[in-house]
């Protein structure tokens, strides 16, 4: 079991930067790959990025590929995602997710495969 806590969301202007964060409790965080993923409403939830265990592999959406950067923090049982140029099409709820069931430089694109959710955060882009 592990506990998934976002934050960093807010209301930026478009071009704008934000960083969340999503902080890890309970089963040993390093066993765990990670990702993010957003869902607009009246859309479904979309794959952002993710990272692997151990943090030397990571995958992006092509929305956001060269403007959002995902790392992680094993000491801390930290996950971030920094978001540069920002755009309106990018508001969003953002949640944090984990899968137990990968090996150590693998991760998933795919929402089905992760197991434990963070409650969401939103992100509003303005134009």
């Amino acid at each position: 079991q592990v506990q998934l806590v976002e934050s960093g969301g807010g209301l930026v202007q478009a071009g704008g930067s934000l960083r969340l964060s999503c902080a890890a409790s309970g089963r040993t965080f390093s066993s765990f790959a990670m990702a993010w993923f957003r869902q607009a409403p009246g859309k479904e939830r979309e794959f952002v990025a993710a990272i692997s265990r151990n943090g030397g592999y990571t995958s992006y959406a092509d929305s956001v590929k060269g403007r959002f950067t995902m790392s992680r923090d094993n000491a801390k049982n930290m996950v971030y995602l920094q978001m540069n140029s920002l755009k309106p099409e990018d508001t969003a709820v953002y949640y944090c997710a984990a899968d137990p069931n990968v090996s150590y430089y693998n991760y998933h694109r795919q929402s089905f495969e992760y197991d434990y959710w963070g409650q969401g955060t939103q992100v509003t882009v303005s134009s």
